[in-house]
Formats: C-alpha cells, sequence, structure tokens
C-alpha cells in the first residue's frame, strides 16, 4: 500500500500583496495549502479570496509580527487545525522612514524597521519552530535583499554603492545573520533554513519603482521553499545564483 503524499501547509507572513501574495499564489499552484498571513484580517480575507477564485486552497491567518501575543494565537490555530508546519516563508516587511544620510537618522527610526524586519522574524520563527518540527521537512525562508549584503555595500562598483538607507539596510543584514543562526541551530535536522533575494521589485515598500514583477520575485522564495534534501541550507540566493553575505 502505497502513502498518499501529505499536502504541504505553507505559511507566508504579509501574503495580502506584492511578493508575499506572489509567493502564497505560487506555491498554491503547486498543490500547498497556504496561509495567507496578514496583519489586517480584511486584506487577508480578501487575498485569500483572490487565490481561492483561482483554484488555490487558501486560508486568511491574522498574524502581526509584531505583537507576541497575535503570533501565538496563530501558530495555535495553525496547529490546532493541521497539527504541523512544512513551510514558513518570513516575507513581512517595511521600509521605513528613508533619510538622505545615516547621520539624519534616529534611533526610532530603526526601532521601528527591526520591530518588523528582525524582532518579528524571531517572533514568528520561534512560534512556528514546534510545528515545522513535526513537519517531514520543515523549511524556512527569510526575505532579504541585495541591499543586506555588507560585501556588496562595501564595494564602491557595486550597484549599491549609491543606496545608504540606515535602517532598511541594516535590518536585512541583520535578518541574514537571523538565517545563519537559525541554520546553524537546525543544521542536525529536515529543516532548512536559506535567505531569499528577490531582486529590485516593484511594491509599495519602494513606490512601485522596481525592475521586477512580484511574481517575477517570488520565484526564488518558492524555490527554496520547496527545496529537497540535497538542498542548500543556511545559504544567501537569489534566482541568478548566490549572494555574497
Amino acid at each position: 500500500m502505497t502513502d498518499v503524499p501529505l499536502e504541504k501547509i505553507a505559511l507566508i507572513t504579509g501574503a495580502n500583496k506584492g511578493i508575499g501574495q506572489e509567493t502564497a499564489r505560487q506555491l498554491g499552484e503547486r498543490g500547498a495549502v497556504v496561509l495567507v498571513g496578514a496583519r489586517d484580517e480584511v486584506r487577508g480575507k480578501q487575498a485569500s479570496a483572490a487565490l481561492t477564485e483561482c483554484g488555490i486552497t487558501a486560508v486568511p491567518l491574522r498574524i502581526d509580527v509584531r505583537d507576541e501575543a497575535c503570533v501565538a494565537e496563530a501558530a495555535a490555530l495553525v496547529e490546532e487545525r493541521y497539527g504541523r508546519l512544512d513551510i514558513l516563508v518570513n516575507n513581512a516587511g517595511i521600509a521605513g522612514r528613508f533619510t538622505p544620510a545615516p547621520s539624519l537618522a534616529a534611533a526610532g527610526d530603526l526601532r521601528e524597521v527591526y520591530e518588523t524586519n528582525v524582532f518579528g522574524v524571531v517572533t514568528v520563527t520561534n512560534a512556528m519552530l514546534p510545528l515545522l518540527r513535526r513537519a517531514p521537512a520543515g523549511r524556512i525562508v527569510n526575505m532579504s535583499s541585495h541591499l543586506g549584503s555588507l560585501t556588496l555595500n562595501a564595494d564602491p562598483a557595486s550597484p549599491m554603492a549609491h543606496v545608504n538607507m540606515l535602517a532598511y539596510q541594516s535590518s536585512k543584514t541583520a535578518l541574514n545573520a537571523l538565517t545563519l543562526a537559525y541554520a546553524k541551530e537546525l543544521r542536525d535536522t529536515p529543516i532548512k533554513v536559506n535567505a531569499a533575494h528577490p531582486g529590485v521589485v516593484a511594491t509599495d515598500i519602494n513606490g512601485h519603482r522596481g525592475q521586477r514583477t512580484p511574481a517575477q520575485g517570488a520565484v526564488i522564495a518558492v524555490r527554496l521553499a520547496l527545496l529537497d534534501a540535497a538542498g542548500p541550507t543556511g545559504a544567501s540566493l537569489s534566482e541568478d545564483g548566490p549572494v555574497p553575505w
């Protein structure tokens, strides 16, 4: 008797628009049950309905990554309904207030961005990790950015050389460090943890000035979410290959 493969259960934070919604769409098209994580309950339901109309099994899940109680409640709902989580995509992120130079930024500017981009990832990952451990092969994907690469930012010839957004860039550098830390902790488990770099995607976060579409930006996140046992962990990857830390 052959076992019937389990449907993958995938949670994507910030999935009501942009790269998050496209990640949900592409995972859903590949047969996953997608939990559409959104801070705004109404927008989450609307995004889920749109995905459902496309034949995707999409379930709205209210989750404010900055609110530990809300995240704990979301984890309890996932446990009650599914008993496990196969894929976690930490996609929710903000750019914060743009300042023309680091010397003009305030500590509060960094705190605001870090609450979502860094502390929120820790909160969600730790809450969902017991459920990921119950999956046959859990996958954690952290949505990073080339702008967080210290190597690229230190190179005067890099396309990143002219960009100096203290709060956002340093938050993505910190996210890269989190990725490595969790990968180290989970190296002897079936769980893989990687950073996805979508490129410059036209979304709300940059006023839709990117050269790539959300659908294109989601490709690398989906690829890392569906890695087989031979895939990497603790890696920093774009569609074109490794991105230096």
